[in-house]
């Protein structure tokens, strides 16, 4: 299927992939490049994650709310084993709890629907997708007749304390947070026994998250990327926002390495020690994606590259209430995104 250099360029990728890591407090160590799941349709996701595994990637981002972690189950079912390739304790798994289950009583069952989704008997890393709760129940986005959110007030530290008894159980790894601010962190850390590990959040060269990840990296938690590449196919699109695909400086660099754009952001990530999970379902893509740990950009390159911040936000999920175009959790008290980190 693949020619010699095909064959030994696979191998390459899987050699760099697997060495290429970063340590989470708990000793485990965490891949800097997984494949996102997010928005990747079932009837997709399967391939892509089966794809991704061959291609030497170790590292897969999950979350209840992307409703295809069944498919992704199976994925694992056929490529994870004992007699497989690839053995469970190869590979790092993340999921993530949603915002309806966030009361203490709900948290292992959700996990625990999770597993079975996923045919796992344990996670590496299990998040709080944000700090923020819907109204409890089975509908992922419950809503009010003018079509804002139901919420719930259910203090993020007491779903913390429950997600620490899954830790004790051994269901899960390691624990973290997701969307949450520099604020949010240190009231966790506040009352936490098990430590949060790892810190999700949406990071790229427009919202470079620099006070954010100084901040967790002083407190011992890992951050990892989501939308590296600025989310170009997300629904809620402004006409006029910048492109980061086309940044001028990203694009000369890219001609320089002989890399792709997208090479080029992802490098930089992992070479400050932020894990990227970037989504794609195209084969080529994938693969692309993983291949960034052949080359070393330069300080002088990683600094212009950190200076294109411009705090630009492309994931704040919207919903139109009055024919108008609100922030859909702007209104709950533990929205995490009025503060400047």
């Amino acid at each position: 299927m693949f020619g010699a250099s095909g064959g030994a360029e696979i191998w390459r990728a899987k050699m760099s992939a697997a060495c290429d890591f970063v340590a989470l407090h708990t000793g485990q160590k965490m891949p800097l490049i997984g494949l996102g799941t997010w928005k990747s349709e079932r009837g997709q996701v399967k391939e892509a994650v089966k794809y991704a595994l061959s291609v030497g990637y170790r590292h897969i981002d999950c979350a209840a709310a992307y409703s295809n972690e069944a498919e992704i189950g199976e994925a694992f079912q056929e490529c994870l084993g004992p007699n497989k390739v690839i053995k469970r304790e190869d590979l790092f798994v993340t999921s993530k709890l949603w915002n309806t289950k966030h009361h203490p009583d709900d948290v292992e069952p959700a996990l625990r629907k999770t597993l079975g989704d996923l045919k796992l008997a344990y996670l590496d890393l299990y998040l709080m997708h944000w700090p923020h709760a819907f109204e409890r129940g089975d509908n992922l986005f419950p809503k009010n007749p003018d079509n804002t959110m139901r919420y719930d007030y259910t203090d993020y530290k007491d779903t913390w304390k429950a997600m620490e008894k899954l830790v004790e159980k051994g269901l899960v790894k390691a624990i973290g947070l997701s969307n949450f601010n520099s604020r949010q962190i240190n009231d966790v850390l506040s009352v936490a026994t098990v430590k949060p590990a790892v810190l999700q959040v949406e990071c790229h060269p427009y919202l470079a998250q620099n006070e954010l990840i100084a901040h967790c990296q002083k407190q011992g938690l890992v951050v990892t990327a989501y939308s590296p590449l600025g989310s170009p196919d997300r629904m809620w699109k402004h006409p006029d926002e910048p492109v980061l695909l086309e940044e001028p400086g990203i694009k000369k660099l890219a001609e320089k390495y002989n890399k792709s754009p997208a090479q080029i952001i992802l490098r930089w990530q992992v070479q400050r020690k932020v894990v990227a999970i970037p989504k794609s379902v195209t084969p080529a893509r994938i693969q692309q994606n993983v291949q960034v740990f052949d080359f070393n950009l330069t300080e002088e390159e990683m600094s212009h590259i950190g200076s294109l911040n411009k705090n630009w936000r492309y994931i704040v999920p919207m919903i139109t209430v009055d024919g108008k175009l609100v922030a859909r959790d702007a209104g709950h008290p533990y929205y995490p995104f009025n503060e400047p980190y």
